[in-house]
């Protein structure tokens, strides 16, 4: 099989752009039509319809990216917030992505060591598991080891990683900065990295980089010559689509992912209450378009 930086460098190229759709269902910014199943309703009625207006919603935001984009990332936590209805949406949603041959990143960030860093691997990397995400996030500031039990499913079965390398949160400074600790990090992945480089010359072993740090992006490049970037922070957050770029190599190797400004207006929008997929499918067109020219 295929190694995981192989497959995103097919995807890109076949789609012709490094975009991600975020799959972050915030539940009050959600069509009028979708909340109405859940606002009124308390405890497990609640969870239930809101769980189904997501997976109703998420349809629509998968049905607009399918063949247009190589990828879709869902954050865990807005799933995780509705209890067993909410990881069965999770469930279903990377099962709709799968069927529309989009990769899935899971936004997990996980981050803890040996048989419990195995059970999340399993729980989200494996084939034969209930998500079976393509590649996961994961939080390594406890240490390096938390990536050791999801590299076996690099090596084997075709996933990725993209572990957190330079946030631009507030307070990410204390602990990244510290003593060029990002940097340190950085070589530190690309060392373990190397085994794994596909013929596309990328790796399995990817990182977080944040659009506002795009100029500590071309070192940590330098650093990481061979990982994929996955670069949350464009739009809603602020920075351009010119910064989230500014890792790239050769014209590869940053994925841009975007999630409320690819699915959410910044009002009211008749537009969106009527037609999302098709509200969405124009959102992911201008980000295109712009990535293209």
């Amino acid at each position: 099989m295929k190694g995981f930086g192989d497959r995103l460098s097919d995807a890109v190229k076949r789609t012709g752009v490094p975009l991600c759709l975020g799959l972050d269902p915030h539940l009050n910014r959600l069509p009028r039509s979708l909340q109405q199943h859940f606002e009124t309703k308390t405890g497990d009625a609640y969870y239930r319809a809101a769980a189904q207006s997501v997976v109703a919603f998420n349809s629509a935001a998968i049905s607009a990216a399918k063949g247009r984009i190589p990828a879709v990332k869902p954050q865990f936590a807005f799933y995780e917030q509705l209890g067993s209805p909410g990881w069965e949406a999770l469930e279903e949603t990377c099962r709709m992505a799968r069927e529309a041959g989009l990769l899935i990143v899971g936004d997990a960030k996980r981050g803890d060591i040996s048989s419990t860093a195995a059970a999340y691997a399993r729980a989200i990397l494996d084939p034969n598991g209930p998500l079976g995400c393509d590649s996961v996030t994961l939080n390594p500031w406890m240490g390096t080891d938390v990536i050791e039990p999801f590299l076996p499913y690099c090596q084997d079965a075709g996933r990725g990683i993209f572990v957190l390398l330079r946030t631009t949160n507030p307070g990410s400074g204390l602990l990244q900065k510290h003593h060029n600790a990002a940097s340190l990090l950085a070589s530190t992945l690309s060392k373990r990295s190397e085994p794994m480089i596909g013929d596309s010359g990328w790796s399995p072993i990817g990182a977080v980089v944040g659009a506002q740090a795009f100029v500590e992006a071309q070192s940590l490049r330098a650093k990481m010559p061979a990982g994929w970037f996955l670069v949350p922070g464009v739009g809603a957050q602020g920075a351009s689509l010119s910064q989230g770029l500014a890792g790239q190599r050769d014209g590869l190797g940053s994925l841009v992912s975007c999630s409320r400004s690819l699915l959410f207006p910044s009002g009211d929008d008749d537009h969106f209450q009527n037609d999302p997929q098709s509200f969405i499918a124009n959102r992911i067109g201008d980000f295109i378009q712009m990535m293209q020219s």
